[in-house]
């Protein structure tokens, strides 16, 4: 099995790499293997043990952000065309509809149904709990300036608080690991731009 997915993996890992816009600090092949890895971790904690299951979460997650060598704004819908075209004779129509059920729920907000569009989830937003979540959020700054997501007066510190407290992990595992992370940084966000509750 693990063979199989490398060749699921390697041809759309290697298009990243060499084709992705490098001003993509935040939306990258580093971002996409870190959400396959954290998607691995998460799925283990949650007893998922499925081979078949792990695999399909496996191919979504290098998939995920694969619309980003088309197109920015709504890359989702993208990313499930490309997944559909590389995995195409790989994967049955039901499979492809997972793959793409667990794609999309990435979009923010996110909207997970079920076990593995959950996990997917929490593995996307896997930083916002974790120690490196400042220079991440710094790439993820840069990134959203330099493509015109933002405005160049934006106060990103107070962008940043209203996504966390709109942002929820859906997992017992991703709960228990990186809620508490998440909170210190909410708090440290907060003290640092003065916030005021509006």
């Amino acid at each position: 099995m693990p063979d199989h997915f490398i060749s699921i993996k390697q041809p759309i890992l290697t298009r990243l790499e060499k084709e992705l816009d490098p001003r993509l600090g935040y939306h990258n092949i580093a971002h996409t293997l870190d959400v396959l890895e954290q998607a691995q971790k998460i799925a283990r904690s949650e007893n998922l043990t499925d081979e078949h299951d792990l695999l399909l979460l496996k191919t979504a997650a290098v998939f995920h952000d694969s619309g980003f060598l088309i197109v920015y704004k709504n890359h989702e819908e993208k990313s499930c065309e490309l997944a559909t075209k590389h995995l195409n004779g790989i994967f049955d129509a039901d499979d492809l509809k997972k793959i793409h059920g667990m794609i999309m729920a990435t979009k923010i907000p996110q909207t997970p149904h079920n076990l593995l569009e959950q996990i997917i989830c929490d593995a996307d937003l896997d930083y916002l709990g974790r120690n490196d979540f400042e220079p991440i959020s710094k790439n993820l700054y840069q990134e959203f300036l330099t493509f015109k997501i933002i405005p160049e007066d934006c106060v990103w510190d107070h962008l940043q608080i209203r996504f966390f407290e709109t942002h929820r992990y859906f997992t017992k595992t991703a709960i228990e690991k990186r809620n508490k992370v998440k909170l210190k940084h909410l708090a440290t966000l907060k003290e640092r731009s003065n916030w005021k509750n509006e």
